[in-house]
């Protein structure tokens, strides 16, 4: 065990677990804030729960419209300086979000944290793409979320201790992991962006940046679709089930945080094992089985009516993100091209900000129209429809002698 893990240690390169521990930094920062946004948010401003909702509709925006910046910024002019952006400005937006008092004042902040994250979520992935060769690229994902994760665990327990006393304090210590990560990779980080033309080489023009390229990919866009549609399942569990336990069954923060905390345990300790099960497999089928669980979770969060119901919930919830996960982000790297790495990703990136941005709205109606349960039924059933085109296309690739959903690695 310790011999296979100096091994590990030594296969990737220094920059590589600079990210790896600052992301551990930024991680737990993060978390102390985002699983009690909602339950903050809506004591605040005392408003219905679809236009708290809206709030994440206006981040997941602007989210879109930086992930389309993101990728060609990071293709053109580097990985390092988005990613510099992102951090700085996210830190100075948690310590402003602590000061808010209005609906204005949270859409503001809400929409330039959403133009501010995808600039580093983008830029770490085409780094990642750009250090580690392909047949590494699965282990090398699945490491970087098992300490996203552990930053995830550790989290939750301080800012769910933390906001039962004073949200602030948790706002403060989030801006401080951000600020020191970005610090680490100002001084120590290199950028990797590897610029292929030379000065008499002129690239061809692209069209729309280029994504037009990415859009007709056919090997790509038909599951990132399906992935879209599916992650409003993912946005439900972790937005709105905080709230929902709090408001109907009195489960305050400090109570429910062992729920998010046992997600990142779990990829702590389990994503190692289950990506040696998920890269036996193809990316297509792997992502179906993920998206399925999913699905399930949101059902078994309509029958729970305890904090028992609701952690059993999360763990099979943990199950599909565990195998969908680094799976979706490896079919991603290796479809990619290395200069449209950037852009790639920005496109994947889209399925977390659709899903953050509908779902939390449609929860919003379904629950002040049809009832509470109504949010996680629809849940479950745009969780089963998107795993169902999923299935279609792992059928189709079956069928296809070198069928393009399955893809070799891009060096």
């Amino acid at each position: 065990m310790y011999l296979h893990l100096i091994d590990t240690y030594k296969k990737y390169p220094r920059q590589y677990w600079l990210m790896f521990w600052g992301l551990l930094l930024s991680a737990s920062g993060a978390s102390m804030i985002w699983p009690y946004l909602m339950i903050y948010v809506s004591n605040k401003l005392t408003l219905p729960l679809t236009q708290v909702a809206t709030l994440m509709t206006i981040n997941a925006a602007c989210n879109v419209l930086a992930s389309f910046l993101a990728g060609s910024i990071a293709d053109r002019l580097g990985r390092k300086g988005v990613m510099l952006i992102s951090l700085f400005a996210d830190a100075l937006l948690f310590g402003l979000l602590a000061q808010a008092q209005t609906y204005l004042a949270f859409a503001i902040l809400m929409a330039l944290r959403g133009l501010a994250n995808p600039l580093y979520r983008v830029g770490a992935d085409a780094m990642l793409a750009d250090l580690i060769p392909p047949e590494d690229r699965t282990e090398a994902y699945s490491l970087i979320r098992m300490i996203n994760n552990a930053g995830i665990a550790i989290g939750p327990l301080a800012g769910g201790a933390l906001a039962a006393r004073s949200y602030s304090l948790a706002f403060y210590a989030a801006a401080a992991g951000m600020t020191l990560y970005a610090l680490l990779l100002t001084f120590f980080a290199r950028e990797t962006l590897v610029r292929r033309a030379t000065p008499a080489e002129k690239p061809a023009p692209e069209r729309f940046g280029g994504y037009d390229k990415v859009l007709r990919d056919l090997r790509f866009t038909p599951a990132i679709a399906l992935l879209m549609f599916g992650w409003v399942t993912a946005s439900l569990m972790w937005i709105l089930m905080p709230k929902y336990a709090y408001d109907h069954y009195s489960i305050a923060e400090n109570v429910y945080s062992p729920i998010p905390t046992t997600n990142a345990l779990m990829v702590v300790f389990l994503q190692l094992w289950i990506t040696q099960f998920t890269r036996r497999h193809k990316p297509l089928s792997m992502m179906t089985f993920g998206m399925t669980l999913y699905a399930i979770a949101n059902g078994l969060v309509a029958l729970s009516t305890n904090l028992w119901g609701f952690w059993i919930s999360m763990v099979v919830m943990s199950f599909g993100e565990l195998v969908i996960v680094p799976t979706s982000s490896t079919f991603t790297a290796n479809l990619a091209p290395a200069e449209m790495r950037g852009r790639y990703m920005s496109i994947y990136g889209l399925t977390w900000a659709f899903g953050q941005g509908v779902g939390p709205v449609l929860g919003g109606l379904l629950n002040d129209n049809f009832g509470p349960q109504a949010i996680w039924w629809g849940g479950m059933t745009m969780g089963l429809l998107s795993a169902a085109g999923l299935l279609l296309l792992t059928w189709q690739a079956a069928k296809t002698p070198g069928a393009p959903h399955n893809p070799a690695p891009q060096p």
